[in-house]
């Protein structure tokens, strides 16, 4: 099988790596790849952005499978185009990918379909929505309803906050197209939890639950990020309360979006508050998370490939996945500035140190090779991820990668895992 995946960070550089262990692929390409995903794939410069480029050269060369890491592409069609070629491709079309692409189109789809979650308004009017906001009061949160990179979600706990929020985006532009209306919601208290399934627009194939660390310091302060870090398994979901997701959210999306002929294929990530009422979806994520995939995917025991082709053929209800039971800790290494503003260039050093630490994945999201050395190429640059027995020992060995990779400004949270260590009755 020839294979092309398409992106150029963490989560692609962890789908790579997997995909690379299958005995059934003999060529694998990336677009556009980074230093790291150079080791085990063929880097194409494409932009993950260009579709045409990207189809012609599937069709090219007769690419087997495509599988398609971020959000945009999806979105913009790519699934389409390449399906209308006769290629096969793991990922929802344009019309499913409108569970992320609006969160708008996903808050309705969820209350036609009673799928748990916050109460919500939708406005493209600012002055209409701060009327709403004076009305329902703090804490409330705000979200441009399309896609932001994941900076486009507000948590206001004082109604100026909440105001000013909304002028950014609708007034001021700060997202563009994205933020032209926005999807104003119920602030729901508890922990915060992803699952992960595949899909094959009939049966649904949970993953393990993982936890993302969003905000860009200690203690979940400070602006949202792509995510700095995450572990799993999470133990604020139980087995019980999996399959209660699965029940009251996974599957009814996947129904109710086949209800209204839309047959969503590929992997669906929810986003979960653990309420004192239950789970309810905060949001849809119409990929594979990052940096939730460099937790959940080193689980996986299973070759990768049959369940990704299972999914395009609409045949997963003919296929199992076997995790193990080691848990999995990622600290994102970023550079200084992210989100904001930010240097790149800086040479990384201990890569080579950091990998033979036992457990050790080092997974690259935003790196470059320069005069045949690795510098930093992006806000989030490495993402040190560890196995081992339990969450305690996975985050020791983690923050032990952390401190052999060095690069100028180099930052990252030191607070990874520790909700679960709370649970879990531990302290590091």
């Amino acid at each position: 099988m020839k294979v092309l995946v398409v992106g150029g960070g963490g989560r692609e550089h962890t789908l790579v790596w997997k995909i690379s262990q299958s005995p059934l692929v003999k060529k694998l390409f990336c677009a556009p790849g980074n230093a790291g995903i150079a080791k085990q794939a063929k880097c194409l410069d494409i932009e993950a952005s260009d579709i045409d480029k990207l189809v012609k050269f599937a069709e090219k060369e007769k690419i087997d499978l495509t599988v398609v890491g971020p959000e945009a592409p999806l979105v913009d069609g790519i699934v389409d185009r390449l399906a209308e070629r006769g290629l096969k491709v793991f990922g929802p079309n344009s019309d499913a990918a409108l569970l992320e692409g609006s969160k708008g189109f996903a808050k309705k789809l969820m209350a036609r379909f009673n799928i748990p979650t916050g109460t919500f308004q939708i406005f493209s009017d600012a002055d209409e929505a701060i009327e709403f906001i004076r009305d329902m009061g703090a804490p409330i949160v705000v979200k441009a309803d399309g896609l932001a990179s994941g900076k486009g979600v507000t948590v206001a706990f004082d109604e100026e906050t909440a105001m000013a929020a909304v002028k950014k985006c609708i007034c001021q532009g700060a997202f563009g197209r994205a933020g032209h209306r926005v999807v104003l919601e119920e602030y729901l208290e508890g922990e915060e939890v992803s699952v992960l399934a595949f899909t094959d627009g009939k049966n649904v194939l949970p993953m393990p639950a993982s936890q993302d660390h969003k905000a860009i310091y200690d203690g979940d302060k400070g602006p949202n990020t792509g995510g700095m870090g995450a572990y799993s398994p999470a133990p604020v979901l139980s087995d019980d309360f999996l399959k209660q997701i699965e029940k009251t959210i996974l599957k009814p999306t996947i129904d109710g979006l086949r209800k209204e002929d839309c047959e969503y294929r590929g992997v669906l990530y929810c986003g979960l508050m653990m309420t004192e009422s239950g789970p309810k979806v905060l949001e849809y994520n119409v990929r594979f998370g990052d940096p939730e995939t460099q937790v959940v995917i080193p689980r996986l025991k299973s070759d990768i490939v049959p369940i990704l082709l299972a999914c395009a053929d609409g045949e997963l209800g003919k296929t199992k996945a076997e995790w193990t039971d080691e848990a999995a800790v990622c600290v994102v290494l970023a550079s200084k500035g992210y989100p904001g503003n930010y240097e790149k260039g800086k040479p990384i050093e201990g890569l080579d140190k950091a990998s033979k630490i036992p457990g050790a994945l080092i997974f690259h999201a935003g790196t470059a090779t320069k005069n045949k050395k690795i510098v930093t190429n992006g806000g989030r640059v490495i993402g040190a991820t560890a196995l081992a027995e339990d969450i305690p020992a996975a985050i020791k060995r983690a923050y032990e990668c952390v401190e052999a990779i060095h690069f100028e400004n180099k930052y990252c949270r030191t607070d990874i895992g520790k909700k679960a260590l709370a649970r879990l009755g531990n302290k590091r």
